[in-house]
């Protein structure tokens, strides 16, 4: 529609230029004086005005931009050019009988329409306030205290604050943005205020943090403020005194007062070694998300000499590279933070500098830092390396302040992995610290500091260049505002959290009801045997683990450790021919395998949507796919360093498919099994493959028989007991679920084998014989132990190759062992049937804490207003402390409302399904 009518927005673009109609006028339209010549870029309307009348109605906007009609076409010019003064100190347009000039009369302003040069005069009459508030009580910021001779507009801070956490710009572009507002030719020189404007957004930030935690609403004034005392805390987390009730400490579900802390680090926000805190101190001590710098740094510094522990488990760079990493030109390396894990807030003093790598005397002291702010007796605590960092932590707490010691021995401390970090850890860690097994932590996942990088890491190009005070002023404002913007959203992601738990509570629970029926029959006894042991575990961890198998068996995470300790005597004995220091040759095969596994399941998943899936399910599979298309091409990349020749070859097969971007599932991956001998691939890629394709090929099987075994015992309990349309439906669900796996382990099963033996020959493998324990996979070999072929009798039959080969027997066969992998998917049944009523438990919990902070917020902000009524002399002070801490409390209170009025339907609900299971 635009495109026929874009040359009447170009005529019209045109005709802006010109004098608009009044090339004819002779007389100003306010005055009737001849030869108007003035018009105004701000205001509304394009009439032309003579001095006098564009000078009067300027008085209260004297940051407008003007132009003038030189006879051909219109130039820039000034209200200072014309003669406009501006004067501080009295009512708008009242004369003062003893003014000031500014410092020779050159006074210049930023605002957003750009940067001013005005005639500023001072009031200097005996009852004048300073310089400095005069230009405050016109909402102008100073540049300095003293003698100023630049101010900002606090509409030009406040726009500028909204938008650097929006769009992360930064100060030099948006200066830079607003200099070429006021001329963009670079003929007419612009004063240069951009290291006047750097200091004043610095200050501007840190005194919006100041005013929002109602610190000038405190007697102890600004000097009293407590350490985290102006952090944003998140309303869903437990507050005793704010939003707990009383007997709390003696309610019998502990669990669900528990705080959730996730620990991670950011490797992106480093600072160059530029300044120091001498020069650049910060504006805040401690006050908001990052730890007091003093008291952290001798710390750091006294402990100089602690040895960082290796990891025993998987190949974690976090911990076995910790120092090592290159700081070269550095001052800090990274960032580490302690989360809210549930609702993926920062915490107060839970932020600090990593000088150099991700060390536990780093982390330590963010984690006991944050903990001085809670008095919980639950703490459940997330960390991508959590199995090797909680091991001594104890012991190295005796090392910090007593301050920050912990009493761990009063409280129930639990540690995690994050469920996507999870996968990369030995399979006893997979299980002991798996968020999906403990009791009493919902469906939290632990990675909730990684979502919150993606929005922080486009300001790293900026505060890489800072000093040390402004980079850590900068990012505890960026946090604050991040906290704020979680805070008014929580009304919508609760409820959008409660909607998705409801119908997967009811789901897993049928789904438990309908296994726990099906073996209760048969294995009574059995399935209250096992049912002691989970709960035996649940209260003690050390009690035999439920969740794991009792036979050493390869898998693909065994060959993984195998590999990161071959890494590790190679890193020892000098022999490390790693090309990136984050992607050893193992870790470049083993991602480049998961990827493949990523690509037959989106393929398989694809398929199953038919011809008519939704918008919904089109737009996740849009996303998956976008996902990994991502992360094929940051391993593409990585892949090359080891596999040079591939760029050509990726090149070739670009310009034959005339550079047709394939989608994602399509892509050829090109590891060592897919390329042909006479290319030149590294045999020690290709013997990393074959050990990982060995344990692939051995999971799958295992997957294989799991799933089996599983669809025997649900088709056995469907035909004896299930009766009815709705019974048979579910089972048929369950049992298409189950059939899917056993394609999915089937065909992961056949790529693994058919990878052994392209790789074989090359590896020196041929002879050494696991051909007689990985065999061709035909469909007739994919049956239970019970089933029969046709033309078998039960004298006749025989078992299919997969229950007898090596690795199957001992764990699986009829022994004392016979249902372990069943009872493994019973525990892990009735798992996520527990975790999902536990998130239900717990959104219904944060929720009302929600509600209930807002009130103590909103009862603060209320004594802040009536607090200072009798210590005031100066009533406009004591109006504008009464407005903004009313305004504040009003606020929580209509927040309160809104969250209270969207969830009111939801947990109705929630109500009507509880008294029927009460009912039941």
């Amino acid at each position: 529609m635009w495109l026929k009518h874009r040359g009447i927005f170009l005529r019209e673009f045109i005709r802006l230029e010109g004098r608009c109609g009044q090339a004819s006028a002779q007389s100003c339209l306010e005055c009737n004086r001849p030869s108007p010549e003035y018009r105004c870029e701000d205001c509304l309307g394009s009439e032309l005005y003579c001095t006098t009348c564009i000078l009067s109605a300027h008085v209260r906007h004297p940051l407008h931009r003007l132009q003038r009609w030189n006879g051909q076409y219109f130039e820039q010019t000034s209200l200072k050019t014309l003669g406009l003064r501006i004067q501080l100190g009295h009512t708008t347009g009242q004369k003062c009988l003893n003014p000031q000039r500014a410092f020779n009369d050159d006074f210049v302003v930023v605002d957003t329409r750009g940067i001013h040069e005005v005639a500023l005069d001072f009031c200097n009459c005996a009852t004048a306030e300073s310089h400095m508030q005069q230009l405050l009580r016109i909402s102008w910021f100073p540049s300095t205290t003293s003698d100023p001779k630049t101010a900002a507009t606090f509409s030009v801070l406040e726009q500028y604050h909204l938008l650097s956490f929006e769009s992360k710009i930064s100060t030099y572009e948006f200066y830079h943005a607003l200099r070429r507002m006021s001329n963009n030719t670079g003929l007419l020189p612009v004063k240069d205020r951009y290291e006047s404007f750097l200091r004043m957004i610095r200050e501007w930030r840190h005194l919006k943090m100041l005013k929002r935690s109602g610190r000038g609403h405190e007697a102890s004034g600004i000097d009293g403020t407590a350490e985290g005392e102006c952090a944003i805390l998140c309303p869903a987390c437990p507050h005793p005194g704010k939003n707990l009730p009383a007997d709390w400490k003696d309610a019998p579900r502990q669990w669900l007062y528990g705080l959730f802390l996730a620990i991670d680090a950011n490797f992106r926000l480093k600072r160059k070694a530029v300044s120091n805190d001498n020069v650049d101190p910060s504006l805040s001590r401690g006050w908001g998300y990052f730890v007091e710098e003093d008291a952290y740094k001798g710390f750091l510094h006294d402990s100089a000499d602690s040895i960082q522990e290796k990891s025993m488990c998987s190949s974690h760079a976090a911990v076995n590279m910790a120092d090592t990493k290159s700081n070269r030109g550095l001052a800090v390396t990274g960032l580490g933070t302690i989360d809210c894990a549930r609702h993926n807030m920062k915490r107060p003093n839970a932020v600090g500098d990593l000088q150099k790598g991700e060390r536990y005397i780093n982390m330590d002291y963010l984690f006991f830092s944050t903990l001085r702010h809670t008095v919980l007796d639950t703490l459940n605590v997330s960390y991508d390396i959590a199995c090797q960092w909680h091991k001594r932590l104890w012991h190295r707490m005796s090392a910090f302040p007593f301050s920050m010691h912990l009493s761990h021995t009063v409280k129930t401390v639990s540690f995690f992995v994050p469920k996507f970090h999870l996968p990369a850890h030995i399979e006893q860690c997979q299980t002991s610290f798996s968020f999906n097994f403990k009791s009493g932590v919902g469906r939290t996942d632990g990675e909730a500091p990684e979502r919150g990088w993606a929005n922080i890491n486009p300001v790293a190009s900026s505060t890489k260049e800072m000093g040390p005070g402004a980079r850590r002023d900068t990012l505890d404002d960026y946090f604050g505002d991040s906290n704020w913007k979680k805070l008014v959203g929580l009304g919508a992601t609760m409820l959008r959290k409660m909607k998705d738990a409801l119908p997967e509570r009811e789901n897993h629970r049928e789904a438990f009801e309908d296994l726990d029926d099906g073996l209760r029959g048969e294995y009574g006894a059995t399935l209250e045997q096992w049912r002691e042991q989970v709960e035996a575990w649940e209260r003690d961890a050390a009690q035999p683990n439920p969740f794991e198998r009792k036979a050493e068996s390869i898998t693909m995470a065994s060959v993984r450790l195998e590999l990161a300790r071959e890494d590790q005597i190679d890193l020892q004995t000098g022999t490390y021919l790693a090309l990136h220091e984050d992607c050893t040759p193992s870790v470049l095969i083993s991602t480049g395998l998961e990827l493949e596994e990523q690509q037959r399941r989106m393929k398989a998943d694809r398929a199953g949507l038919g011809v008519h899936a939704t918008d919904n399910q089109e737009g996740k599979m849009l996303q998956r796919s976008n996902t990994l298309r991502r992360r094929i091409d940051a391993w593409g990349k990585m892949q090359e360093l080891y596999m040079p020749f591939l760029a050509a070859l990726r090149a070739s097969e670009a310009s034959v498919s005339n550079n047709v971007a394939a989608a994602p599932e399509a892509i050829k991956l090109w590891l060592p099994s897919h390329i042909s001998r006479t290319s030149p691939c590294d045999t020690r890629l290709q013997a990393i493959e074959w050990k990982l394709r060995y344990g692939q090929a051995h999971d799958a099987l295992r997957s294989l028989r799991s799933n089996l075994r599983a669809l025997t015992a649900i088709l056995k309990y469907k035909d004896r007991h299930l009766r009815g349309q709705g019974a048979n439906t579910r089972a048929r669900n369950t049992l298409k679920a189950v059939e899917a796996r056993i394609e999915a382990a089937a065909s992961t099963y056949e790529h693994a084998r058919k990878s052994l033996v392209v790789l074989a020959p090359r590896v020196n493998q041929t002879q050494s014989g696991w051909h007689s324990s990985l065999r061709p996979l035909d469909r007739a070999d994919i049956r239970s132990m019970t089933d029969i072929l046709w033309g078998e009798s039960e004298g006749t039959r025989k078992l299919s190759w997969i229950w007898s080969m090596r690795g199957a027997a001992p764990n699986e066969m009829d022994n004392d062992n016979t249902l372990e992998d069943m009872r493994i998917e019973w525990c892990k049944a009735r798992a996520r049937a527990m975790r999902w009523a536990e998130e239900v438990e717990l959104l219904k919990e944060e929720m009302r804490r929600i509600l209930q902070f807002f009130e103590w917020d909103a009862q603060r902000w209320d004594e802040r207003g009536l607090g200072n009524a009798l210590q005031l002399d100066d009533a406009d002070q004591h109006e504008g402390q009464m407005a903004y801490a009313k305004r504040q409390a009003v606020l929580r209170r209509m927040l309160a409302e809104s969250f209270k009025t969207s969830w009111a339907d939801t947990l109705a609900l929630v109500d009507t399904f509880e008294d029927m299971d009460l009912s039941t």
